[in-house]
């Protein structure tokens, strides 16, 4: 088996997301070794999304999975979707490998990857209908800013790799992180969209939960390449 950590952009110097240790239970270890070779990609070649997902009459990417609660329930509520999941953290890829397992789903593909080189590198371009970004690290101290996955680039290549009408869904519990957001999409003339109220298909999880008890105010957003 190929591990997925292996593929993992672990030395970028300015990426847009938080290591938070590699602590990974027996469970979620054993869904990795038992589901990886079916479910994972290593992204070390094109990646053709019509051709993995030749019957689903749309492809999205989810940015970032966290331990993909809200990731296998979409995916079971959209079977004729195909889903390519990309997380980073090893716990957060077994705990959805294991979710795939247990519902017996079938249109999701896992990428132990950093988006940014997934996009840029290994994906044609107009080949997704849709991007969900759900709670990206906020990166919220000034000097960290630059970090953010959301920047100038970012909508740059979402814009390359959407279809015409396709979108970018947002979701954030940091306010400070959806007006940024707005101002690097709704900025650009090649998007049309901005606030939106939450969706009923997208699950509420314990990480939104924990939000919104402490008092965080959760902003949806969804642009619309023009």
């Amino acid at each position: 088996m190929s591990s997925p950590e292996k593929s993992s952009l672990y030395n970028l110097s300015n990426r847009s997301f938080r290591l938070r240790g590699t602590r990974i239970t027996e469970a979620q270890a054993k869904a990795t070794d038992l589901f990886w070779d079916e479910f994972g990609i290593l992204p070390n070649h094109p990646i053709v999304p019509s051709e993995i997902f030749p019957t689903s009459k749309q492809i999205i990417m989810e940015i970032g999975t966290g331990m993909g609660e809200a990731t296998a329930e979409i995916a079971r509520n959209f079977p004729d979707t195909g889903f390519f999941a990309l997380e980073v953290h090893r716990p957060g890829i077994g705990s959805l490998l294991a979710r795939i397992n247990e519902i017996e789903l079938t249109n999701v593909r896992l990428i132990n990857e950093d988006a940014r080189k997934v996009l840029e590198e290994n994906m044609p371009d107009q080949c997704l209908d849709a991007v969900h970004l759900y709670f990206p690290d906020p990166w919220h101290k000034k000097k960290h800013w630059k970090r953010r996955i959301v920047q100038e680039d970012f909508v740059d290549l979402i814009h390359k790799k959407l279809k015409p009408g396709g979108h970018i869904h947002i979701a954030t519990d940091w306010v400070a992180y959806a007006e940024w957001s707005q101002g690097k999409f709704g900025s650009d003339s090649r998007f049309i969209g901005g606030v939106i109220p939450k969706p009923d298909f997208r699950p509420l999880t314990r990480f939104e939960g924990k939000g919104l008890g402490k008092g965080h105010v959760v902003t949806d957003l969804k642009y619309v390449k023009a």
